[in-house]
């Protein structure tokens, strides 16, 4: 029998990307299931004015709410210090050069093309998100978040150095796929081309992984 797979669109700068990581962890290691990891831009990286045209309790909400949720889960959380997306104060907009987004994103290109794509946005979002780092971008913490998901940050960045029209490229890639499977948020997970929009939605991922003979290892 093939491998299950599917595939995972996944930002950095989503909290609810962070909020389902361990699950989909646990499906991989327990079952004959694949995750392959596809890393987007966020929103506001793509859309600079995303934010301004939403309705203000959008945002009011998804602070309530991911709070909530990691409550839910008995996850550690909260809203990284410093934010992955830069945005301007004055203009609340989201300025096209950004420090730590873009790095990020191609980092998450390369370990998954090293074939450790899950291993390595557990460990750097957790780093990131869960409250527990401040400054998560200075020192060592990324550095040791790499080497906890077996890759070495100083290869990673060589190789982004060396080629970055390359990784830019990938993301692109992602992002088409990403609406070509049926939405344009994150965390979306696609199996077979149907869509599962939202952290919310990985049971429902779950029962048709099962229906399809999903099996245990």
């Amino acid at each position: 029998m093939v491998m299950q797979s599917f595939d995972l669109f996944w930002s950095f700068r989503s909290p609810y990307s962070y909020l389902l990581l361990p699950r989909v962890v646990e499906l991989v290691e327990r079952h004959d299931v694949a995750c392959t990891v596809r890393i987007v831009y966020p929103i506001a990286v793509r859309q600079a004015d995303f934010f301004l045209k939403v309705d203000p309790l959008w945002a009011v909400y998804l602070v309530k709410d991911t709070y909530r949720t990691a409550d839910y889960l008995g996850m550690p959380y909260r809203w990284p210090k410093p934010d992955p997306v830069v945005m301007d104060p004055a203009t609340r907009l989201y300025p096209p050069d950004q420090p730590h987004i873009h790095r990020l994103s191609k980092l998450g290109i390369a370990a998954a093309e090293a074939g450790r794509g899950l291993e390595f946005i557990r460990e750097v979002s957790h780093t990131i998100w869960s409250g527990t780092v401040d400054d998560w971008h200075e020192g060592d913490h990324l550095a040791e978040a790499a080497a906890r998901a077996g890759l070495d940050l100083a290869t990673l960045d060589a190789a982004l150095a060396a080629n970055p029209d390359h990784y830019h490229a990938a993301i692109e890639v992602n992002q088409d796929a990403q609406r070509a499977s049926g939405h344009y948020g994150v965390p979306l997970m696609a199996l077979d081309g149907e869509p599962f929009f939202g952290q919310d939605r990985f049971d429902q991922l779950v029962w048709r992984l099962q229906q399809k003979g999903l099996q245990t290892r």
